[in-house]
């Protein structure tokens, strides 16, 4: 079995870490374009140009399946994938789990970049899941490019922002962008609120990671021999995981496996 996941940087390793604990024997490929780094400022029309020369690099390792490990390749390049690859190559998008979330009552809120704060696409998410729920949209400059160059100051600066934007009565928070997840206990620190529950947060990587298996028609084997190996793309090109990757537990998970065979 081989999963490949794309994304524009580093988003792409909770994805694979998810796909990586429900099977060990899976071979793994990440693509990203760190040459087209940041996504989140292009056009729609170049943003799915670059999603699909990412992807075109992965499918070309042959895989069983391809995940869109970004929120903002989901959003603007999911339907021209699927109509590039697809049914040949199942494709998986990355959506905010709003639905989940505003199950709850709210109030919700849904951290995210600042080009997909207010986009049409995440208030139609809102209107189809959360109806009747109040829920606050947070944007977070700085964010994803912090977490993307392992920048702590950056990081740091941009969740205390996010948090003091986020009202006090909120315990369930959306992770609007994959890069988040990669720090979301520093989100979760930044939230706690004296006397209230640790906030509830809300990510994407499992339910993709999940999504991905059934689409092969395979099965969580988080017992599996740990055999899978890990091809990385950069730009097309086979090469080491991102020198930032170790920075987090996601990245030193992937860094221990060994390269393609």
């Amino acid at each position: 079995m081989k999963i490949a996941l794309m994304d524009v940087g580093i988003g792409l390793l909770t994805a694979a870490a998810a796909v990586r604990g429900l099977r060990p024997d899976a071979d793994l490929v990440l693509s990203s374009d760190p040459a087209g780094m940041p996504w989140g400022p292009r056009t729609p029309e170049d943003i799915t140009a670059r999603a699909l020369a990412t992807a075109e690099a992965a499918a070309a390792r042959r895989p069983d399946a391809l995940i869109v490990a970004c929120n903002t390749a989901t959003v603007h390049a999911l339907p021209a994938l699927r109509a590039r690859f697809e049914p040949g190559l199942p494709v998986i998008g990355t959506v905010p789990a709003v639905k989940p979330a505003a199950a709850g009552g709210g109030p919700v809120a849904i951290w995210a970049t600042p080009a997909t704060t207010g986009s049409r696409y995440q208030r139609g998410l809102i209107d189809a899941f959360a109806a009747g729920v109040r829920v606050v949209e947070v944007p977070c400059p700085g964010l994803s490019d912090g977490v993307e160059y392992a920048n702590e100051a950056d990081i740091a600066f941009a969740v205390a922002a996010a948090a003091r934007r986020t009202p006090d009565e909120v315990r369930a928070v959306v992770l609007g962008c994959t890069h988040y997840e990669l720090v979301a206990g520093r989100i979760r620190a930044a939230l706690q609120r004296p006397g209230l529950p640790p906030p509830v947060l809300h990510a994407s990587a499992d339910a993709v990671a999940a999504q991905a298996l059934r689409r092969i028609g395979a099965h969580p084997a988080p017992e599996a021999p740990a055999t899978g190996t890990l091809t990385v793309l950069l730009n097309g090109r086979e090469a080491a995981l991102p020198a930032t990757a170790p920075a987090y537990a996601e990245g030193r998970l992937l860094h221990t496996l060994a390269p393609t065979r």
